[in-house]
């Protein structure tokens, strides 16, 4: 399916988030799970990307202060899943600081990239790949393109999201994730999983242009 269908399934996806926070917003324990569960798996692969094995426990600690400053958010579902981001980079971030080391981008596991249907095409042919291939090819990218890839594929963020959640430029952010997917489509290119994998990451590198 081309972009216009991504597009259109990820309008779809935020209307239905966004619909779930304003009623969460209005104190439908209900709802509020159901924005959990929508925004859980993709905040869990970016706070793994950033501090490991201990993501669990940062992505728990985030979703307590989401919670608690629910009624202060202001915005749509896109909206809600870059502020959710906001606050689970500064609490991985005060973690890394309290372990005395730099954030670092870790394997993603696999089952944390089956996103509901608001990913994109990237996020599509990561998740086409049965082996580890694409997961270790951004653990090992550069930390400032490795966090907006992760922003970008894993979260689903568009470039400016992406930049409000690092407190950088949309333009250094736009470069960062472009030079991170180039690695990846040039990574993927040059294994089995090349062809229309690689044709759906190179869409997205035409995204970030």
């Amino acid at each position: 399916m081309g972009t216009g269908g991504e597009q259109r399934r990820r309008q779809m996806y935020d209307t239905e988030l966004g619909d779930a926070v304003e009623r969460a917003q209005q104190g439908d324990k209900d709802a509020f799970a159901v924005a959990y569960r929508m925004v859980q798996p993709g905040l869990l692969g970016y706070v793994r990307g950033l501090v490991g094995d201990d993501a669990e426990d940062v992505t728990s600690d985030a979703w307590l202060e989401i919670a608690r400053d629910l009624g202060r958010f202001r915005g749509d579902g896109a909206g809600f899943r870059g502020w959710t981001a906001m606050i689970a980079r500064h609490r991985a971030l005060d973690h890394v600081r309290k372990l005395k080391r730099r954030p670092r981008t870790t394997l993603i596991e696999q089952d944390v990239l089956q996103l509901p249907g608001g990913h994109d095409t990237a996020a599509a042919a990561l998740e086409t790949l049965s082996t580890q291939a694409a997961l270790e090819i951004i653990g090992t990218l550069p930390r400032e393109q490795a966090e907006a890839v992760l922003l970008r594929v894993v979260v689903g963020l568009d470039g400016p999201a992406a930049a409000r959640v690092l407190g950088k430029r949309a333009g250094a952010v736009r470069t960062s994730a472009y030079r991170g997917l180039k690695r990846l489509a040039g990574q993927l290119s040059a294994g089995r999983a090349a062809g229309a994998v690689t044709n759906r990451v190179s869409r997205t590198l035409g995204n970030e242009e």
